[in-house]
């Protein structure tokens, strides 16, 4: 009797384990959400641009180090989660707080593009071919800020202790969410970059 339970227990903890995490598959569908947003941005750019009326100007070069600074700040993000896992704590934290600096770097950039923008007579309001480089740029921007929240309060919890090698799951999330608006922003500066 005592066997078949033990039995069960050790069934129940394997079909438990075939399971994504509830908050991964959470996050996972705010990705998957914020993918088909960008989608129909770009889309509705491409469909838009082929209507006419629609201005050239160069992107801002502050872009293009902006993909430079958010591939380095996936690059620390990596080591932290690989630091973490060997209980490497210092390091964690010192890549951590690498992350967030590159972040915030991305957004002080950003801000530089769009003045940059404006010195060359490309407004929000005016030609749409403007108006659709500053709404997506910016909401990826906010996908950004929302990224920092999150990689503070990993800095936080490994300042506390409660981020190491058995407790990897808040980590693991944040991470993939941190190279997921590198991904996006490579591939909106090379979706720009093709269709300006």
């Amino acid at each position: 009797m005592k066997a078949d339970m033990i039995n069960e227990l050790s069934k129940t903890d394997e079909r438990e384990n075939d399971f994504i995490n509830p908050k991964k598959f959470g996050l996972w569908l705010i990705i998957v959400a914020s993918v088909m947003l960008f989608a129909a941005f770009t889309s509705a750019y491409i469909v838009r641009r082929g209507e006419g009326n629609w201005e050239l100007f160069d992107l801002p070069a502050v872009f293009a180090y902006n993909l430079i600074t958010i591939i380095l700040s996936s690059i620390f993000m990596q080591m932290a989660f690989v630091s973490a896992r060997k209980d490497e704590i210092s390091k964690t934290k010192l890549t951590l707080l690498l992350t967030m600096v590159l972040g915030v770097a991305f957004c002080f950039l950003q801000y530089q593009g769009w003045k940059e923008l404006v010195k060359n007579s490309v407004y929000l309001v005016g030609n749409p071919s403007g108006s659709f480089i500053y709404v997506i740029s910016g909401v990826h921007m906010l996908h950004v800020i929302g990224g920092l929240v999150f990689v503070s309060i990993m800095l936080l919890q490994t300042f506390r202790y409660k981020v190491h090698k058995k407790s990897m799951l808040y980590l693991s999330m944040c991470a993939t969410y941190w190279h997921f608006i590198g991904i996006l922003w490579a591939y909106l500066f090379i979706f720009f970059k093709m269709y300006r």
